[in-house]
Parts: structure tokens; sequence; C-alpha cells
């Protein structure tokens, strides 16, 4: 991927930005989200009876744990331009949970470029598609389409 700049946005629309290096999602990972979150249901954390008696047959991620990768692989694949000192998150239009990602899973993000609106001051929002794919998993964890507010860099911050 090349770097991207805020002037150059328009012109990547529908393209893919990049793919991530894959990122574990293990039992420590998930139990970590747990204790942060206050989500104990036992099909995350109780990996004798998540064998026992999930569908699953192993505890999964929760989906938030899931959804809240998008953020650092989307960062790890460079998205924010060049030329922008900061890009904030900025909403969700549309997510979708698709498959299960079970604990010692392998995941990586890809992103396409969906759409661009400018906003004053310089400030832009960007639209992406972001898909979490699980390996070995045909389907992936989920779908995002996610706003980001891109800041455009001023000469003082550049220096």
């Amino acid at each position: 991927m090349g770097n991207l700049t805020l002037a150059g946005l328009d012109e990547r629309i529908g393209e893919e930005l990049g793919l991530s290096d894959w990122a574990v999602i293990d039992q420590a990972r998930i139990d970590a989200f747990a204790s942060c979150t206050g989500d104990h249901q036992w099909i995350h954390v109780d990996v004798e009876r998540a064998r026992r008696e999930s569908p699953f047959r192993s505890p999964v991620a929760h989906g938030y744990l899931a959804l809240a990768m998008v953020a650092p692989l989307s960062m790890q694949v460079g998205v924010i331009p060049v030329d922008a000192a900061a890009g904030l998150n900025y909403g969700i239009d549309k997510v979708r949970f698709l498959a299960p990602v079970p604990a010692g899973a392998r995941v990586r993000l890809r992103v396409v470029l969906a759409g661009v609106e400018p906003k004053e001051r310089g400030q832009v929002v960007m639209k992406t598609q972001n898909t979490l794919e699980v390996e070995g998993s045909e389907k992936p964890a989920l779908i995002a389409e996610t706003l980001a507010l891109l800041i455009p860099a001023t000469k003082a911050s550049q220096s």
C-alpha cells in the first residue's frame, strides 16, 4: 500500500488499503476482555463448560472483542494518511457478526476505502469496510463499516 494522503483519498475509493498481519485471539486475551468489560458469560471464559456444552465445542471470543480488533489492525495497515495529525473513531455504520472466533484462532483485517466526506477546516470523514478474517474459516468473523474523522496536520504539528 502506498502512503495515503488527505488530498489523494478520493482517488483511492473502492481500493483495498491493505491486509494486516495475523493476530492471535487466545484465551488470555478473551479473559482480559471479560475482565475489562464485566462480560463473563461462560461461552467465553469457562473453558471446560464450553468444551462440553457450547455448539462451538470451545470458548469463543466476545463479538465486541472481535470488533475492538478493527482499530489496532487498521492502524497496522496504515489507514491514517501521512499528512493527518490524527484519526479519531467517528462511528460505525454497520456491523455484522458472521462467524465465531474460537479461542486460539488467528485473525487478520482486510480494509477497503468505501468513501470520503469533506468536513470543515480540512477535516475528512473516511469510511472503510473492514473484514475480520479467521484463519481456516470460510466466513469472516465480522464485516464492519467504520468511520474515522481525519484531522489535518498543521505546519506546527509537522515540525
